[in-house]
């Protein structure tokens, strides 16, 4: 037995089985794979998809399978500041913000090269021709609207892909300095007529107000003279220095015809 141990030959096998039996192990636990929560195996057995495996622990085969993981966790993608024209030939600098997750993460792998940068060429592109769609007022007002029907559009495109897209929205609207200026004297000339309707109203309703009191004074002379008392009693109120007498109609009423009896009546002559 010693001897069959200490011939040549036996001196080269043994090392390089054990050298065999070292990369074997090596090779079979390299099989071993862990996945976080947020991260899914795609296993391609032989060139040919097999399976989604993940999260936790799993195997794959030593060289016949290997896999690509994907992360499904939400993903923020900032599209870029694009320079575009409105529907009303207004040029204007847009940019949007991206948001969305991987739902199937085969379809992620299979079925487009590289998804990222897919959806964000669909949300590029997608976010100029919308706004080519619009007249500038209306991507001022109805952003929320504009932002809806941009998500359903990358959606349509990138559900093919395994991809949900949860939201598309517009950050900022860059507008031109000189189209700045006339929206601002736009704004000012309507709220310049809004102050002037609101004061003509105020106008006619003071003047229906005034003719209603001129009525029920004139069918009610008593009426005015509370109405003189009234203001003593306001002015008297003000601490002024200045006493103001009002006297009542009636006793102006009567001194006139006092006035005009006595003026009716010739002085007697000298004989």
């Amino acid at each position: 037995m010693q001897a069959f141990i200490d011939h040549p030959l036996m001196i080269i096998i043994i090392p390089a089985v054990l050298l065999l039996s070292i990369i074997l192990i090596a090779q079979a636990l390299s099989g071993i794979k862990i996945a976080q929560e947020y991260e899914r195996g795609v296993v391609f057995r032989l060139g040919r998809y097999r399976e989604t495996r993940g999260p936790g622990l799993y195997y794959n085969i030593p060289i016949i399978e290997w896999q690509r993981l994907v992360d499904i966790r939400t993903v923020t993608e900032t599209v870029e500041q694009q320079e575009t024209i409105t529907k009303d030939s207004v040029t204007i600098k847009v940019n949007a913000v991206l948001w969305y997750r991987i739902l199937d993460p085969a379809k992620s792998i299979i079925s487009v090269e590289n998804h990222r940068n897919a959806v964000y060429q669909v949300a590029l592109t997608s976010l100029r021709n919308i706004i080519g769609q619009h007249v500038l007022d209306d991507v001022l007002r109805e952003r929320n609207r504009i932002n809806q029907k941009l998500r359903d559009i990358v959606e349509e495109m990138a559900s093919p892909w395994g991809i949900e897209v949860l939201l598309v929205e517009m950050k900022d609207v860059e507008i031109p300095a000189a189209m700045q200026r006339a929206m601002a004297r736009e704004a000012e000339a309507i709220r310049e007529k809004r102050a002037r309707l609101i004061k003509a109203e105020a106008e006619l309703e003071s003047s229906e107000k005034l003719t209603a009191a001129s009525q029920i004074i004139d069918r009610n002379p008593a009426a005015l003279e509370l109405r003189r008392f009234q203001m003593i009693s306001e002015v008297g109120a003000e601490h002024n220095s200045t006493v103001i007498m009002l006297i009542p109609s009636v006793f102006t009423d009567l001194a006139k015809n006092l006035s005009s009896s006595s003026l009716g009546q010739s002085p007697p002559r000298a004989a």
